[in-house]
């Protein structure tokens, strides 16, 4: 299983509108399975998706990838779109695949840009603190680049922004987060709120 996390750029007010032919679009069973559809609400304010979709294999990552840098009408939303960018992953091997369904009405997306090296001790940290954060909320994911900068990318869900905080309290109270060799191994970080649109299986 791969996983693409998107991100689309939207003139303005015209998101709304994209919504209804990205739905259309993913219905399509050659451009993967949509995990998830959120509107971000922090930093530029300007129209802006996250869209995670998985595939099966390498192919058909490659093969929508292709489709989509060759279309003048990306996502079915060409006419909306100012840019977009298209990023493939691998998720880390000891999580479960990413069911849809009601988590939380507002999503955190934390990508850690990683030091050269980094990566295999960052996983083999989160394999082991995962267990024990994950019984003060869940996981959604977290998953390693396949393209461009080494980084990883975790998402996670939360009752609220008051409870995000809460709960990021408490695990580090607790001792049980960040996971050995995460701080170290991270260059640069950067953490995104977003919140489920109509369209997301992940709400």
């Amino acid at each position: 299983m791969l996983y693409e996390l998107a991100t689309l750029s939207f003139k303005l007010n015209t998101l709304q509108q994209a919504l209804t032919a990205i739905e259309e679009y993913t219905n399509d069973a050659t451009a993967g399975r949509l995990l998830g559809c959120w509107e971000t609400e922090h930093g530029v304010i300007v129209g802006k998706l996250l869209l995670l979709r998985s595939f099966d294999d390498t192919r058909m990552l490659e093969l929508e990838r292709k489709r989509l840098l060759s279309s003048s009408n990306p996502f079915g939303v060409g006419e909306h779109l100012e840019a977009f960018r298209a990023e493939s992953y691998a998720p880390f091997l000891f999580l479960p695949q990413i069911e849809p369904g009601s988590y939380g009405s507002v999503y955190e997306f934390r990508t850690y840009h990683l030091k050269t090296g980094g990566l295999m001790p960052t996983i083999a940290g989160w394999e082991a603190a995962v267990p024990e954060r994950i019984k003060l909320h869940p996981l959604t994911t977290a998953m390693y680049g396949l393209d461009g900068i080494p980084r990883i990318t975790h998402i996670w869900p939360f009752p609220d922004l008051n409870e995000r905080l809460a709960i990021r309290r408490r695990a580090a109270q607790q001792g049980i987060w960040p996971p050995k060799n995460g701080p170290e191994n991270i260059a640069h970080a950067t953490s995104t709120i977003a919140i489920p649109t109509r369209i997301s299986p992940l709400a």
